[in-house]
């Protein structure tokens, strides 16, 4: 490997200066437990359609299940598997959503993705 005897290196200061914004606060460093209490609405608008969905996919396949409705049993078996797959995350985040909203501890809305 070729050595670079021609760069020029400056040491670094010392001191512990910085003067981020005018201030002496840099904000990507500050905390404060409020920051983190902002409501995601788009996404709690998603777990409630995937909540809702999932819902209604789980009673349709239960209606084909017990005859009340006509189809097969495979489309029973598909809506059975889509009503799942989208009920299981939607109530995971509106439960999510609904301890924090009622300020249970251990659930806050920074648990939620934002979108």
């Amino acid at each position: 490997m070729a050595s670079r005897r021609n760069v020029g290196y400056i040491p670094l200061s010392t001191e512990e200066e910085h003067d981020y914004n005018g201030g002496g606060d840099d904000p990507r460093f500050s905390y404060s437990p409020k920051t983190f209490d902002r409501i995601p609405w788009k996404s709690i608008a998603l777990a409630l359609f995937l909540l809702c969905l999932g819902s209604t996919l789980l009673f349709l396949s239960f209606f084909i299940f017990t005859g009340h409705m006509g189809g097969d049993r495979s489309q029973a078996n598909g809506l059975l598997f889509l009503g799942i797959l989208s009920f299981l995350p939607g109530f995971y985040e509106t439960r999510i959503a609904y301890y924090s909203w009622r300020g249970t501890k251990g659930y806050r809305f920074a648990s939620i993705p934002g979108y």
